[in-house]
C-alpha cells in the first residue's frame, strides 16, 4: 500500500530509525522529517499526508496539542518514551502509540494497523451492492438474508458462517473477501471474526459481546475498531 506519511520528533536519532523502520518494510513515501510542531505545520499547508508519526514532548507545541490542529482525515500515531499518555491518544484519530525505542517488531505490528484502517477507509467504495439483503449461495440453495439481521461472520478455513438470530448459514468464502467487499457498520476485529456493530451489546477488556456470543477483539484490528464506534460514545 502506497501512502503518504510524515514524521514529527525533536530527536533526531528517533527519527532516523523510524524513517529506516518506514525504508526498510513499506513502500509508503516519506513526504517530510519536521523537528518541531510548527515546521510540521508549515509543511502540511502545501503537502498531503496520510500518516503522522507524532512525538509528544517537544518544545513550545508538544504532540497533543499539535495533535489538536490537526486535518481530521490525517491519521496519527504517536510515538514517545511514556506510557501515561496512551489513553488520551485517543482522543484524537489515533491509529497507534508506540514507545519509544521503537523496535522493528513493533512498527510491522503498526504498520499492520495502518493499512488495515485504510483498507477500512476505502470499503465505503465495497463491491456488495448497495441494497438491504443479499443473496448466500450454500450448497445448492440461495438464502435471502438482511443485511441488518447478520450479527457476524465467522471465518472457518475456506468457509464463512453467517449468523443471525434465526440461522447460522456456511458460504463457501474467505473472510478476507468479504472484509474487501462489506461496508460499515460492518468490520474486522480478529482474523476470524466481522461484527455488525449496530447488534453489539457491550465490550469488555479485548472481547465483543453479540446475542451471547464473546467475540476476541485482536490488537491489529482495535484501532479502526475504536475510530469506527468513537462518533457513539457518549
Amino acid at each position: 500500500m502506497n501512502l503518504k506519511c510524515i514524521i514529527v520528533d525533536d530527536e533526531p536519532n528517533a527519527v532516523n530509525l523510524l524513517e529506516l523502520h518506514i525504508q526498510q518494510t513499506t513502500e509508503w513515501q516519506l513526504v517530510a522529517k519536521c523537528y518541531n510542531a510548527l515546521e510540521a505545520l508549515n509543511i502540511l499547508k502545501n503537502n498531503k499526508a496520510d500518516v503522522i508519526f507524532l512525538d509528544i514532548n517537544m518544545p513550545k507545541l508538544d504532540g497533543m496539542e499539535l495533535a489538536g490542529l490537526l486535518p481530521p482525515d490525517l491519521k496519527i500515531v504517536f510515538t514517545t518514551a511514556y506510557a501515561e499518555y496512551a489513553l488520551a491518544s485517543y482522543n484524537f484519530q489515533t491509529i497507534d502509540y508506540l514507545l519509544k525505542p521503537i523496535t522493528l517488531k513493533r512498527f510491522l505490528t503498526a504498520r499492520q494497523k495502518i493499512e488495515t484502517a485504510f483498507i477500512h477507509k476505502g470499503l465505503l467504495e465495497a463491491t456488495i451492492p448497495d441494497s438491504d439483503y443479499l443473496f448466500l449461495k450454500s450448497g445448492k440453495t440461495l438464502h435471502q438474508i438482511k443485511l441488518s439481521e447478520i450479527l457476524y461472520f465467522e471465518g472457518e478455513k475456506e468457509y464463512v458462517r453467517v449468523v443471525t438470530n434465526k440461522s447460522e448459514i456456511l458460504i463457501y468464502k474467505r473472510l478476507k473477501e468479504l472484509t474487501e467487499q462489506l461496508s460499515p457498520p460492518f468490520t474486522r476485529v480478529h482474523n476470524s471474526y466481522i461484527v455488525n456493530t449496530g447488534h453489539i451489546d457491550k465490550i469488555q477488556d479485548n472481547h465483543i459481546f453479540i446475542a451471547g456470543k464473546c467475540i476476541p477483539l485482536s490488537e491489529t484490528f482495535r484501532a479502526p475498531f475504536m475510530e469506527l464506534i468513537q462518533p457513539r460514545f457518549l
